[in-house]
């Protein structure tokens, strides 16, 4: 029996959630939060803005090989939540729910939560908890810093982290 990897990022910004929200669909700002693995990014729509129903491909090496995968957002609740779903690509599913929860004084709790199944059973399994699983936790981390970054660099100062607070 395949049972997925299960992996979580969780990340407190200092910005709003619906900055926080667009910037996470923003496929030039998930490029850039991966630019050292050569991402690309294409829109079945040709926005650079996702939304629901959108389909989006990613190219990217990792590894030293060039992998391919197409995901479409599947649920769209702006600004607290979103999910993007695998269609076509190397896992045999893939499930991504992005989450944001305003905490007040303009932070959000931006989750990121991917399940994913390998193919090729139990060797697959194996590789995944293994190598892909700490693999794509480091890359949702990254993303999450590139985010935090953004957001709070355009957010005003809250109470929360005016000096002297």
């Amino acid at each position: 029996m395949d049972v997925p990897a299960v992996i979580e990022v969780v990340s407190v910004i200092a910005a709003a959630p619906d900055r926080v929200f667009h910037l996470e669909l923003d496929v030039d700002v998930h490029a850039e939060s991966l630019s050292g693995s050569g991402e690309t990014a294409t829109t079945s729509t040709g926005h650079r803005q996702l939304a629901l129903g959108d389909d989006v491909t990613f190219d990217a090496r990792h590894f030293g090989v060039r992998w391919r995968m197409t995901s479409r957002i599947t649920a769209y609740e702006p600004p607290h939540r979103f999910v993007d779903e695998q269609t076509r690509g190397p896992f045999r599913a893939l499930h991504h729910e992005h989450r944001f929860e305003d905490l007040g004084d303009g932070h959000t709790r931006m989750t990121d939560r991917m399940t994913v199944s390998a193919p090729l059973g139990p060797l697959g399994a194996l590789v995944t908890r293994v190598l892909l699983a700490p693999y794509l936790k480091k890359l949702l981390t990254q993303r999450a810093a590139h985010i935090k970054h953004l957001a709070e660099a355009s957010a005003p100062p809250s109470p929360r982290s005016a000096p002297g607070s």
